[in-house]
C-alpha cells in the first residue's frame, strides 16, 4: 500500500466539473470521483497558506501546532506525518511546496546539525525532500521573497531559460510590444506565458511526481504538491485561451454584505485586494487564467494517473486530490482567501482507495464535515498504523470509504490569525487580540473574534446558501450564536498538548506507584498487603543519631 496525496495551491471546491461547475470541465479529477469518494464538505483548518499546511501535515489544529501565518516558524518537536509513518514502516516524501518555515533557533537550542537526516527532517516538516519547491520566486528590491535554492529555475536553465530568475522572466510572464509583460499584474493575466508548456511548473512537477514513482521500491508517502492554480495568474498557450469573460459567472455578493459589515469584514472588503477583484475588468481576466491554470492541473493529472495505471501502480496507491485554501476571485467583495466564507475555506477532497473493502463507495459523495487534519488520521491507519489520537487530533476517514457510518463530528472548526496583516494596523489591534474562529455545524455557521467589544459574524446556509446575509448584525439569533459558541468552548477544552502520553500509557500508570515503593496517607501499614511495606520493616542495622537518654 503507497499513498499519493496531491495538494493543489488556492483550488476552489467549486471549480470541477464533478463539483458542478458549468464551463470547466475537468475529466481527470471526475475520474478520480467516479474510482473514490468525494467529500462534499471538507474544511480547512486555516484559510492562510502556511497554517492549513501546517494542520495538514501535523494532523493538529492551528492553535495546537502554532504556525499560524506564514512565516511563522513550526516548532521543533512537532510530529509530523513523516515521523507518524516511518514509525509503521512507510517513508514519507515530499514533491513540490510545504510553505513550512524552520524553527531555526529551536534547532540551535538542541544543536540539531541542519544538514544531518533529522536536520534535513525538522526543516522539511518531517519529508525526506525528492524537491521542494514552494514557488514563489519573487523578486524585489529588498531582494527575493524565499532565500533558497529554486530547483525550478535550475531546471528552467538547463531547458535554455536565460536569467537569474526565469520562473519570473518566463514561466509566470509575458510579452507584449517586445516587452516583458508580467503576470504579477492583473492586465497581463490574459496572456500565454512565455514558456514550452511542458516546461512550465504544473507538468514539470508531475514529472519529477512520476521519476520519484518509479524508482521507489519500499512502501511509500508521496507528498505531490503543486504550487498552481495559485498567483500570479498566468499560463502557456493553450490554456490561455481556453475561457473568455463568457465563462465567468457573476460575483457572489451582495450590496447588504457592505452595510454595517463586521469591521475584520470590512477592513479585508476596503483593502487592495478587495477593491482589486470588484473591479469586474480585473475578473474578466484573471477567472479565465485561474480556469486555465486548473485545466492544464486537470490535463497533467491525466497523465500521472495513465502512469499508474500503466505500471500497475493504481492497485497499490491510495491517492488523495485536495487544496490548501480557496480563492474568493470577487465573491463577497474579496479576493484571495483569509475569512471563512465557503470559496475560502471549503476545499475540493476526493479519495481513492484501491482496496476491496472500499468498492462499494466508489463513485460516490459523502457530505459529512471533514477536517483537513483527518487525512493525517487516516493515513496512519490505511498504512496499517494506530492513530496516536493524543497527538493527532483528526480522525480517519476509512470507515467513510468503507461504506459505515461512524460516530461523528458535531461541528468543523477553523482559525485565523490576522496578527502579521495590515489589517490588524487599520484596526488597531494587539497581535493576540488578532485571532479569528469558525464553527459551523453543517447548517449555521459562526465567525468570532477574540478583539474585545467585535460581534460575531452568524450564516444560515440552509436558507442563505451564498452566505451573504449576516444574521449577527441583529439580535434576533442570539440562542443560534450561543449554542455554536458552546461549541467553540467545548472545543477550546479540548486535550490538544499533552502529546507524550497516550490514553492507553496514562491507564497503565495507574496504580503503578505503590509497586515501587511509593506508599503515601499511611497510618500504620496495615492498611496495604505486607509486600508492599516488607522493605520499611525490620531491625536497624547501624545508629547515626544520638540518643537523648544516654549520658
Amino acid at each position: 500500500m503507497n499513498i499519493l496525496f496531491v495538494m493543489y495551491d488556492q483550488l476552489r471546491f467549486d471549480y470541477l466539473s464533478c463539483a458542478g461547475h458549468p464551463h470547466l470541465h475537468t475529466p481527470n479529477f471526475d475520474r478520480m470521483a467516479a474510482m473514490g469518494v468525494r467529500f462534499t464538505n471538507a474544511y480547512v483548518q486555516s484559510p492562510i497558506c502556511g497554517g492549513s499546511r501546517m494542520c495538514y501535515y501535523t494532523g493538529r489544529y492551528a492553535s495546537s501546532h502554532g504556525a499560524h501565518w506564514n512565516g511563522f516558524p513550526l516548532r521543533v518537536g512537532e510530529q509530523t506525518l513523516g515521523d507518524h509513518l516511518r514509525k509503521i514502516g512507510m517513508s514519507c516524501h515530499l514533491i513540490g511546496k510545504t510553505h513550512m518555515t524552520v524553527d531555526a533557533e529551536g534547532m540551535e537550542r538542541l544543536g540539531l546539525d541542519p544538514d544531518s537526516l533529522i536536520g534535513v527532517r525538522t526543516s522539511e516538516c518531517g519529508f525526506d525532500p525528492w524537491v521542494r519547491d514552494d514557488g514563489l520566486w519573487a523578486e524585489g528590491p529588498d531582494g527575493f521573497y524565499d532565500e533558497r535554492r529554486s530547483p525550478y529555475n535550475e531546471y528552467l536553465k538547463s531547458q535554455g531559460y536565460d536569467g537569474t530568475n526565469p520562473w519570473a522572466d518566463y514561466a509566470n510572464a509575458g510579452v507584449k510590444d517586445g516587452q516583458i509583460a508580467s503576470g504579477w499584474f492583473f492586465d497581463n493575466t490574459d496572456l500565454p506565458a512565455n514558456i514550452r508548456e511542458e516546461d512550465s511548473e504544473t507538468p514539470w512537477l508531475t514529472s519529477e511526481a512520476i521519476r520519484f514513482i518509479d524508482q521507489a521500491t519500499e512502501p511509500w508517502c508521496a507528498h505531490l504538491s503543486y504550487i498552481k492554480p495559485h498567483w500570479p495568474y498566468i499560463v502557456p498557450a493553450p490554456y490561455h485561451s481556453m475561457y473568455g469573460p463568457e465563462h465567468v459567472p457573476a460575483a457572489t455578493r451582495a450590496d447588504e454584505e457592505t452595510k454595517d459589515a463586521h469591521p475584520v469584514y470590512d477592513a479585508f472588503m476596503n483593502g487592495p485586494v478587495g477593491r482589486a477583484f470588484q473591479d469586474e475588468d480585473v475578473r474578466q481576466k484573471v477567472i479565465p487564467a485561474y480556469m486555465g491554470l486548473i485545466k492544464q492541473c486537470d490535463d497533467q493529472l491525466g497523465r500521472l494517473l495513465d502512469h499508474l495505471e500503466a505500471t500497475g501502480r493504481m492497485q497499490d496507491t491510495m491517492i488523495v486530490l485536495t487544496s490548501d485554501h480557496g480563492d474568493y476571485l470577487g465573491d463577497h467583495w474579496l479576493g484571495e482567501k483569509n475569512l471563512f466564507h465557503d470559496p475560502s475555506v471549503k476545499v475540493p477532497m476526493i479519495v481513492y482507495d484501491p482496496r476491496s473493502n472500499a468498492s462499494t463507495t466508489r463513485g460516490t459523495t459523502c457530505d459529512a464535515l471533514v477536517e483537513s487534519i483527518d487525512l493525517a488520521a487516516t493515513f496512519v491507519e490505511a498504512a496499517g498504523g494506530t492513530v496516536p489520537d493524543h497527538i493527532i487530533e483528526g480522525r480517519s476517514l476509512l470507515p467513510w470509504l468503507q461504506g459505515q457510518t461512524p460516530d461523528w463530528r458535531k461541528y468543523a472548526i477553523s482559525e485565523y490569525d490576522f496578527s502579521a496583516t495590515p489589517v490588524a494596523v487599520k484596526l488597531g489591534l494587539e497581535p493576540r487580540d488578532c485571532r479569528l474562529f469558525m464553527v459551523f455545524d453543517g447548517r449555521y455557521k459562526l465567525m468570532h473574534c477574540a478583539a474585545p467589544g467585535l460581534r460575531n459574524m452568524l450564516f444560515d446556509l440552509e436558507s442563505d446558501p451564498n452566505e451573504l446575509h449576516d444574521l449577527a448584525k441583529t439580535d434576533a439569533h442570539k440562542d443560534i450564536e450561543a449554542k455554536l459558541l458552546a461549541h467553540l468552548h467545548d472545543w477550546g477544552l479540548r486535550m490538544s498538548q499533552r502529546t507524550t502520553r497516550s490514553e492507553d500509557q496514562i491507564k497503565a500508570m495507574r496504580g503503578a506507584s505503590t509497586g515501587k515503593g511509593i506508599l503515601i496517607h499511611l497510618k500504620d501499614g496495615s492498611e496495604v498487603e505486607p509486600r508492599l511495606t516488607q522493605n520499611y520493616r525490620g531491625p536497624a542495622r547501624q545508629r547515626h543519631v544520638p540518643d537523648k537518654t544516654e549520658t
